[in-house]
C-alpha cells in the first residue's frame, strides 16, 4: 500500500512540476458549474451547482453534483436532488461535510412557472425543497466510496444564505438566512426587519439540534437587508465574530449575549451581495494564536441605492469596487480594544475576490470583477431586461491576475502580483476556489444567471482550472515520513522525518527554515471559505550528518476553539517550499467536549556538523523562520 502511496504521489508531484509556477492550466470540464466545492480526501473533490438546466443528465434529470479526482481531473456524477443553491456548508469532527439549507424546488427559468411546478417538487428537473434540508457528504478516497445521504434530517427553520461556523465541540450553528429568494435580505422600505413580511430568518439554530429550539439574534434584524452569508469567526474564547452590513459584534452562543465592536470604517459592506474577501490571518507560536481577521475589496453604496428582494435601485455595474483592507484583532491579548486597523489596500479594487490561505504562510486572492456586485438580476430600478448590458449579471470587468498577500511583511508591501499569470475565464458569481493537497489551487464554476445560458457575456461556465503558485517553481519538495493520521489538544509531541533527498543545501539551515502548517481549506461558495483556517504547530528540530533531520512537533494549543475538531492537511515548508499535505483528523471525531491535555515540552534542537540535503537544485521559496 504504501508504495501506491508513494507512486501517487510522485506522479501528482511531476505533474505540478511540469507547470509554469505563477500560471493557470486548464484541466476539463466538470459537468456542472462549481458554485461549491470542498476536499475530503487527497485525490477527492465535492462540487455542487444550484438546480438548473445543465445539459449532463442523470436518473432523467439535469446533474447537479459531482465528485471530482483531483489526479485524473475527472468527474463522477452524483444524484443529488434537494436545491443546494445558495446553500452553507462545514467540516464536521469525522471528516464529513454538512450542507445546510438552500433554495426551494425550481424548474426552468429558475421559477415554478411550469405545469406542476411547486415549490416543494418540480417535475421537469425533478428536484425537491432544499431550504430545509441537510446533506451529509462522507470522506471518500481510492479505498473509500464517495456516499452521501440528501434529506434525511433537517433543520428546524427554512434557510437560504445561512451563516455556518464550527464550535470548539464540533457542533454547528447556523446563523440567519433569507426565507424565500431575493438580491438583498429585505423590502423598501424597510418597515419589518426582523421578518420582513416572512422573507427574512432572524433566528439561529445548530446542528446536531440539542434542546434549544431557534432563537432571535438581534444582530441578525440590525443588520436587515446586508446580512446574508453573515462572515463569523470562532474566537478562543468561544465567543463568535460576526460582522454584517457594517457592523461588527462578538457573540456567545450559549447565552446570545452580544457586545458591540466598532463598525466597518468607511461603511463599507465585505458580506454578500457586497462580496468582499476575508480571512483569519495564520495563528501562530508568535502571535501566542491571537485571531486576526483581515477585510479586502467589497462595495460602498448609500442604503436606498441596494434596494430590495427583487433588484438592486444602482446601476451596480457601473460603481467600482472597493480596494479598502481593513484587519481587526476581536480578543486582543494585550489589555488593548479591539479595533479596525488600515491595512495595504489591494492592487485593483474586488468584488467577489476570495482568500485561500497558503502553505508558505501567505494568502492568494484570486477571482472577482472591479465593479459592481455578486447576485444577478433580470433588470434594476432604471433599466429594463432588454437595456442591461451586461446580461444578467450585476458585475463587469472580471479580475483575472491573483494577488498574493503576506502577512508577515512590512506595512507598504504586502501585496505582489510578481510572477502571476492571468487567467482568461471570467470568473464571477458562483465562481469558487480551492487549495489542494498538492499546494496548487482549484479554481471553477461562475454563473451570473437565473438558469443555464452559454451564449451570455458572462456564460454558465464548466471548465476548471489549477493555479500554480510560485512556490511550486521548486524542483526540490519536502516528503515528510511518520506524520500521524489523527491530531489531539495537547499532549505529548509526535517526531516528523525529512531526509536529505527533501530539500538542497545544508542540513541546519533547512532546520532553521522549517514550518509546520496546519490548513483546513474549507467550504467554498460565494467568495468565502466557510471554516478555512491555517495554524502552525510549534516545533524543534534534531539534524544528523547524514543530512536527516527530526522534526519534533507539538499538538494542536489544548484549546479546541483555535482549531475546531475535524479534517485538515499537515504541510512542512522548508525555505517557503511546502510539501504536499497530508490528510489528518483534528481531535476525537465526534461531537461533544473534545479530550485536551498539557502541551508537551519539546526537546532542545539540535545542529549537526556541516550537513546538507542529497539534491543539488536551488530552491525559490519564501523564506520563513519557525
Amino acid at each position: 500500500m504504501w508504495l501506491l502511496s508513494l507512486l501517487a504521489w510522485a506522479l501528482t508531484t511531476l505533474a505540478v512540476f511540469a507547470q509554469l509556477p505563477g500560471s493557470f492550466v486548464d484541466v476539463g470540464n466538470t459537468l456542472v458549474s462549481a458554485m461549491m466545492m470542498f476536499v475530503v480526501s487527497p485525490d477527492k473533490v465535492y462540487i455542487l451547482d444550484k438546480v438548473e438546466g445543465n445539459p449532463y443528465q442523470i436518473n432523467g434529470h439535469s446533474l447537479y453534483a459531482v465528485v471530482w479526482d483531483i489526479t485524473s481531473r475527472t468527474p463522477t456524477p452524483i444524484d443529488v436532488q434537494t436545491n443546494a443553491f445558495c446553500a452553507a456548508g462545514m467540516h464536521l469532527p469525522n471528516g464529513s461535510y454538512a450542507l445546510f439549507g438552500g433554495n426551494a424546488a425550481i424548474g426552468p427559468g429558475g421559477d415554478n412557472s411550469a405545469p406542476g411546478s411547486t415549490a416543494t417538487f418540480d417535475p421537469i428537473y425533478k428536484d425537491y425543497d432544499g431550504t430545509r434540508a441537510i446533506r451529509i457528504f462522507n470522506s471518500c478516497d481510492e479505498n473509500t466510496p464517495c456516499t452521501f445521504s440528501d434529506n434525511s434530517t433537517q433543520l428546524a427553520k427554512r434557510r437560504w444564505y445561512p451563516a455556518a461556523e464550527p464550535l470548539g465541540d464540533g457542533t454547528v450553528v447556523l446563523v440567519g438566512g433569507f426565507v424565500a429568494g431575493g438580491y438583498i435580505n429585505r423590502n423598501y422600505p424597510n418597515t419589518d426587519p426582523a421578518y420582513e413580511g416572512g422573507a427574512a430568518e432572524p433566528t439561529y439554530e445548530f446542528f446536531p439540534p440539542g434542546s434549544q429550539s431557534p432563537q432571535i439574534m438581534n444582530f441578525m434584524v440590525k443588520t436587515s437587508g446586508l446580512n446574508s452569508y453573515a462572515l463569523t469567526y470562532l474566537m478562543p474564547s468561544g465567543n463568535v465574530f460576526v460582522q454584517a452590513n457594517y457592523s461588527t459584534i462578538i457573540w456567545n452562543p450559549t447565552t446570545n449575549a452580544e457586545t458591540p465592536l466598532p463598525d466597518m470604517p468607511g461603511q463599507i459592506v465585505r458580506v454578500y451581495p457586497a462580496s468582499g474577501a476575508n480571512a483569519m490571518l495564520p495563528l501562530t507560536p508568535d502571535n501566542n494564536y491571537t485571531p486576526t481577521i483581515l477585510f479586502c475589496g467589497g462595495q460602498y453604496m448609500d442604503d436606498y441605492s441596494w434596494g430590495n428582494y427583487s433588484y438592486p435601485f444602482a446601476n451596480t455595474w457601473t460603481i467600482p469596487a472597493s480596494s479598502d483592507c481593513h484587519r481587526i484583532t476581536p480578543e486582543p491579548t494585550d489589555g488593548s480594544s479591539p479595533a479596525y486597523v488600515q491595512d495595504d489596500s489591494l492592487p485593483i479594487g474586488r468584488t467577489m475576490g476570495q482568500f485561500i490561505a497558503l502553505p508558505d504562510g501567505t494568502f492568494l486572492i484570486i477571482n472577482g470583477a472591479q465593479n459592481g456586485t455578486a447576485g444577478y438580476a433580470q433588470r434594476t430600478l432604471t433599466v429594463s431586461s432588454d437595456a442591461k448590458p451586461f446580461g444578467e449579471s450585476l458585475a463587469t470587468g472580471p479580475v483575472g491576475q491573483p494577488a498574493i498577500y503576506d502577512p508577515k511583511a512590512p506595512a507598504g508591501s504586502r501585496w505582489s502580483t510578481a510572477e502571476l499569470s492571468s487567467s482568461n475565464i471570467p470568473r464571477l458569481y458562483h465562481s469558487s476556489a480551492l487549495l489542494l493537497p498538492d499546494g496548487s489551487v482549484m479554481v471553477a464554476g461562475s454563473n451570473p444567471n437565473i438558469d443555464v445560458n452559454l451564449t451570455t457575456i458572462y456564460p454558465t461556465t464548466y471548465t476548471a482550472e489549477y493555479f500554480y503558485p510560485p512556490y511550486l517553481s521548486a524542483t526540490t519538495r519536502p516528503v515528510p515520513q511518520n506524520i500521524p493520521k489523527t491530531l489531539s489538544y495537547g499532549g505529548h509531541y509526535f517526531d516528523i522525518t525529512i531526509t536529505s533527498t527533501s530539500y538542497p543545501g545544508p542540513g541546519n539551515d533547512a532546520a532553521d527554515n522549517t514550518t509546520i502548517w496546519l490548513i483546513r481549506p474549507g467550504f467554498t461558495t460565494h467568495a468565502m471559505n466557510m471554516g478555512q483556517r491555517i495554524l502552525q504547530l510549534n516545533h524543534t528540530s534534531t539534524v544528523f550528518p547524514n543530512g536527516t533531520i527530526i522534526l519534533h512537533t507539538s499538538q494542536l494549543p489544548p484549546n479546541s476553539n483555535l482549531f475546531p475538531p475535524g479534517p485538515a492537511f499537515l504541510f512542512v515548508t522548508i525555505s517557503g517550499v511546502p510539501s504536499n499535505g497530508t490528510y489528518v483528523l483534528v481531535g476525537n471525531g465526534q461531537v461533544g467536549k473534545q479530550p485536551t491535555a498539557t502541551a508537551g515540552v519539546l526537546p532542545q534542537s539540535v545542529r549537526s556538523l556541516p550537513s546538507s540535503g542529497s539534491t543539488n537544485s536551488t530552491n525559490s521559496g519564501n523564506v520563513q523562520n519557525s
